[in-house]
Formats: C-alpha cells, structure tokens, sequence
C-alpha cells in the first residue's frame, strides 16, 4: 500500500490557496493605516513610488534566484506580454484608486469597492470560465447585491471609486488565473511594464509643495511601501493559480470587513443607518453562500481529507 500522492498533493495544495488567500486579505485590510503614513504624498505620486519600489525589490530577488532569473529575464511570447499588459493597467488602476480614497478620507467606499469585488469575481467565474453557480450563490449573491446596493444608496452620488476598485481588481484576478507566468515572475513583469511610467513621472511630474521637504522616515516609508505591496499581492496571485474563482469570491470579504473597521471605527469616518443595513445585507449574503456552497463542502472535505492509501 502507497498513498495516493496525486489526492495528497491537491489537498495540500488546496489548503495553501485558502491560506494565502485569507493573509492577502488580512494585509488589505489594514492598508489604510499604513498609507495614511505617508499622507503628504499626493496619491498619483504615491502610485507612482508603489510601482518603482516594488519593481525594485522583485527585480532583486527574481535576478537572485536563477530558476526564475531564466524565466522573467528572457524574451517572452506575445500572448505572455499581453496578458501580463493588462494586468499590470488593472492593477496600476486598482492602486490608484485604492490611494486617492486613503486621501480623501473616503476608506469606507474602499471597503465598498471590495465588498463589489467578490460579485465581480463570481460573475467572471461563471460567464467566463464556465464555473457552475448553484441556488445558494445565486441567492447568496442577490443578498450581497441588495447590501451594496443599499450602501451605493446611502452615499453622495455614484460610487466611482468603489467600481473602480472592484472592476479593476476583479479582472486582474481573471487574468492572473489565465496567466502564463508564476506569482513572482508576474508582478515583476507587470510592475516593470509600469515602470517606465511610474519613473517619469517621479522624475518630472512630482510637483508637490512638500515633494523637496520630505522627511527621511517618510522616504523610508515609501521605499518599504515596495515590499507592503508585493507580498499580499504575490499572496494573491498563488490563491488564484491554486483555488477556484466562486471560492476566492467569498474568502474576499474577510478584506473589506477589516478595511470598513479601519475606516468606521479606527479612522472615525461617519456611518449612517443604511450602510449598517447594506453591511447586515452583506453578511447575510456571505453566511448563505458558505452554508450552501457546494465549494464550501468540497473545501471542508479537502482541509480534512488524508492522503488515500491505495494499492501497490
């Protein structure tokens, strides 16, 4: 008897996604208090230093590691370099909008805008990549989408930073999931498309009052913001590669539930009755998507699930 190391290998694997998963969100979620940090940075100029810094460290460590030296320092197809294009706008946008609602006070529509992500992401798996919806998604979504809608309701006009926010980040978790390339390979690639850009503008367009008299903890700051940015991002993109879409759906709301804390409870912006009404709505939506979830069945079997002896 031998087991089956085929079952043992998916469980195992199955089990990283759902963790790596769960630590992207974690870190998403308390952001906003690291960015306020550096508060007198303007936000596009703040994108632009996320950009430069985290394609300067990647660069460093994919150029230390031969395996993925051969990789990401060649010359790739045009079908890699596309996809990897895309992405790399989609997040450059998510960033930046992520950003400008950490400036104007406005973390709330940010955690609204990922509370949007995981419908985006559920509706991509299904149209797109064929994923089965079952009656309890299918309820469980119209009960998000009620909470949302109630929250969109509640604000001061349409929400754009928050559709921003979740179109963008729910496309760029399609494209990771066709994408050719490995976690690191594919941010150092994406971030080094943005590159170019995100450096001019640093060198040329950071006019900001306070640009010359920055402090040393501030420039600090913006220089370990590379490695703030990398590491749930890489976090990300092994879930994505590892767990289904409809499941990495649900598992982002753990992201907008500490991000709405931050911004409602740890930042002290106002929260009116009807965005408790559309937070309830939400939840009722994210408990009847894990009771019924067939995924969520399969997921429970799978972190239980030993390896399988079978026969020599």
């Amino acid at each position: 008897m031998i087991p089956s190391t085929t079952s043992a290998t998916d469980n195992r694997s199955f089990r990283v996604g759902v963790a790596c998963a769960l630590l992207a969100h974690v870190c998403w979620g308390v952001f906003p208090l690291y960015w306020r940090m550096v508060g007198s940075v303007p936000s596009i100029a703040l994108t632009a230093h996320r950009v430069i810094w985290s394609f300067v460290l990647l660069a460093i460590l994919t150029a230390s590691v031969q395996r993925l030296r051969r990789i990401v320092w060649t010359r790739h197809e045009k079908r890699t370099l596309l996809i990897h294009a895309c992405a790399a706008v989609m997040i450059g946008i998510n960033w930046l909008a992520f950003l400008y609602a950490v400036e104007s006070n406005q973390v709330l529509q940010a955690s609204l805008g990922y509370y949007i992500n995981p419908l985006v992401n559920v509706l991509l798996g299904v149209m797109i990549l064929r994923e089965k919806l079952y009656v309890p998604q299918m309820v469980a979504v119209g009960l998000a989408g009620i909470g949302v809608l109630v929250m969109t309701i509640a604000g001061s006009g349409v929400p754009w930073i928050a559709l921003s926010m979740a179109l963008s980040f729910g496309i760029y978790g399609l494209l990771k999931k066709k994408a050719p390339l490995g976690p690191f390979e594919g941010l150092t690639l994406e971030t080094g498309i943005l590159f170019p850009i995100a450096a001019t503008y640093v060198l040329i367009g950071f006019q900001s009052p306070n640009a010359a008299s920055l402090s040393a903890l501030t420039w600090a700051l913006l220089m370990i913001g590379g490695a703030v940015t990398i590491t749930p991002l890489a976090l990300f993109a092994v879930a994505a590669q590892r767990v289904p879409l409809s499941t990495i759906g649900i598992l982002q709301y753990v992201g907008p539930t500490m991000q709405w804390i931050v911004g409602a409870i740890i930042l002290g912006e106002p929260v009116s009755t009807s965005q408790f009404i559309g937070f309830a709505f939400v939840w009722a939506g994210v408990v009847v998507f894990i009771a019924g979830n067939p995924t969520t069945r399969w997921f429970k079997s799978r972190m239980k699930t030993k390896p399988v002896l079978a026969k020599r």
